[in-house]
């Protein structure tokens, strides 16, 4: 009994507050998904499935989730190989391994909103006085409107670099700890069977032995990839609204379900039980492709 209570006295109010701010509200709008409710969060008409076929039918909705599949083909694979990269460097260095651990999960530590307004503000603002036209000023090119250029779409640029420098760090850390826990005889092994130091034992050996930090490692990604916002938001934001291109799922139902022309929980809510439930999937189906 007194472990009992220790043990709810500790997890207790987590998981209250879990349970309130949480699950209270994902089982609330699964509700509201079924009904048609607007300017209100209090069901009113029920709809049944009308508002999930409206938003599977909807284009600008569609149009989103193909935002999304572009944004994730860029940031899945090169954060997953730069992490993997960067991760067998440190791993191989035998001096300052703490500083540069340490250095390159520190961005993780950085608010999005604030990475995202530095990139905007300071990195790649579009007037000329901004540090990436200063680089090309240098070599005589002429300023680019990094955030609002659509021919070509250097916005791109600027989305992929910030989650790119925002969250490297943290898939490094995983990487290393799952280089970390590869026995030294394996190594020691093919050594003596007469293996390279370089591509044959990580082809054989390293990658081999990361399977399972691989899996978790690119199923983080995509669910990450799913859920961006705070990027896109805060740097193709303006004060005139958010513009018509570049709108991944989660703008795309802010705008539905808090937007100014009427705020539609119904439909905000359908179409984020279908990203729920699209997220899932392709999460289970690619560990199970993956694993196989």
């Amino acid at each position: 009994m007194r472990n009992g209570r220790a043990f709810w006295l500790f997890v207790g109010p987590f998981a209250a507050g879990l349970l309130v701010f949480v699950y209270v509200p994902i089982g609330w709008s699964l509700l509201l998904s079924f009904f048609d409710a607007r300017n209100t969060v209090t069901p009113s008409e029920f709809v049944g499935l009308r508002n999930y076929a409206d938003m599977l039918t909807d284009a600008p909705f569609l149009r989103s989730l193909g935002t999304f599949s572009l944004f994730a083909v860029f940031i899945v694979p090169l954060t997953f190989v730069l992490a993997l990269a960067l991760a067998l460097l440190v791993n191989q260095i035998s001096f300052m391994k703490a500083f540069f651990r340490s250095v390159f999960f520190l961005p993780t530590a950085c608010s999005y909103v604030v990475a995202s307004l530095v990139w905007k503000l300071s990195i790649f603002n579009g007037v000329r006085f901004g540090l990436a036209n200063t680089v090309l000023g240098w070599f005589g090119a002429e300023p680019v409107a990094w955030t609002v250029s659509t021919s070509p779409p250097w916005y791109w640029l600027v989305l992929v670099t910030l989650r790119l420098w925002l969250q490297l760090g943290f898939y490094l850390i995983l990487f290393l700890a799952g280089l970390q826990r590869i026995p030294q005889h394996l190594y020691e092994a093919a050594w003596i069977d007469g293996a390279s130091r370089g591509w044959q034992t990580l082809r054989y050996i390293t990658l081999p032995q990361l399977r399972t930090t691989s899996v978790a490692v690119l199923l983080l990604l995509l669910i990450a990839a799913y859920q961006a916002f705070d990027e896109f938001y805060n740097v193709l934001g303006t004060d005139r609204g958010y513009p018509p291109f570049a709108r991944p799922p989660l703008i795309y139902l802010y705008y539905t379900a808090l937007g100014s022309g009427g705020q539609d929980f119904g439909h905000g809510s359908a179409g984020a039980v279908i990203l729920t439930l699209l997220i899932a999937g392709v999460t289970l189906l690619q560990g199970r492709v993956i694993t196989r």
